[in-house]
């Protein structure tokens, strides 16, 4: 483990971001962001159960009084550790809801945690990314955000969600083209397909076919690949989808 850095996930859940947080944890201490200490703790006790090093804080990434706070208490209890990956993987979800039932509020929750959510993040990491690029890292500082099949286009019911994601697929782009070349990787993950997750198989959302949803760990693997990418040769977006889903 490289303990001189750590790596921030914001959306600690069962799914993508446990996934995530446990496959750097084998090279980094963790710090796990989410809007309950639920979401966070049994994660932070699999790593610190598997020797690894981590940290939980509660705060909603569309709240940035929160988010600033959560970044003093990482700094006053890892002041000597360089920022190496930031993750935002936070998600709102989507009203699934005819658009002329859509409110209001619906567009604000979803652009207020793809798109204001990112921007808050990225003002706080990025900062801390940049320290890190003269730090002689094991990797590029790397800033990767989760995306969706709705970053690329909208679909039926999925107006809100798709503005939202469409936003920070935007978001993304403008900061890979500001900060790569100040060595600073920044990746969008299009997740194109459903995500086997334990909260999916308890609602009946099962497989067709053997792995025709995304497995969590194969999408950390495709993660930890984006960090690992030498400087000379970044993916700044990246599509992952089940052999079976149909583009």
């Amino acid at each position: 483990m490289t303990s001189k850095f750590y790596a921030i996930i914001s959306g600690a859940g069962s799914g993508t971001g446990r996934a995530v947080a446990l496959r750097f944890a084998k090279s980094y201490p963790i710090v796990l962001l989410s809007r309950s200490q639920s979401s966070y703790q049994p994660i932070v006790d699999d790593i610190r159960a598997a020797g690894g090093q981590a940290l939980g804080f509660a705060a909603d990434a569309s709240d940035p009084a929160a988010v600033d706070a959560a970044f003093t208490s990482v700094a006053k209890e890892w002041p000597d550790r360089r920022l190496a990956a930031a993750i935002y993987n936070a998600n709102a979800g989507f009203a699934n809801k005819p658009f002329l039932e859509l409110t209001e509020a619906d567009l604000d929750t979803s652009l207020g945690t793809a798109a204001k959510g990112l921007f808050y993040f990225a003002q706080k990491t990025m900062p801390l990314l940049l320290s890190t690029v003269n730090a002689d890292p094991p990797n590029p500082p790397t800033l990767l955000v989760t995306g969706a099949t709705a970053s690329l286009r909208g679909s039926v019911r999925f107006a809100t969600f798709a503005a939202g994601k469409f936003a920070q697929r935007a978001i993304t782009q403008s900061l890979a083209r500001e900060f790569g070349p100040q060595g600073v990787h920044v990746a969008l993950a299009i997740i194109d397909g459903g995500i086997d997750t334990p909260w999916g198989r308890e609602l009946g959302l099962v497989e067709v076919t053997k792995d025709s949803k995304l497995k969590p760990e194969a999408i950390a693997e495709s993660y930890w690949h984006l960090h690992t990418q030498h400087r000379s040769a970044f993916t700044q977006e990246l599509d992952l989808r089940p052999f079976s889903e149909k583009f």
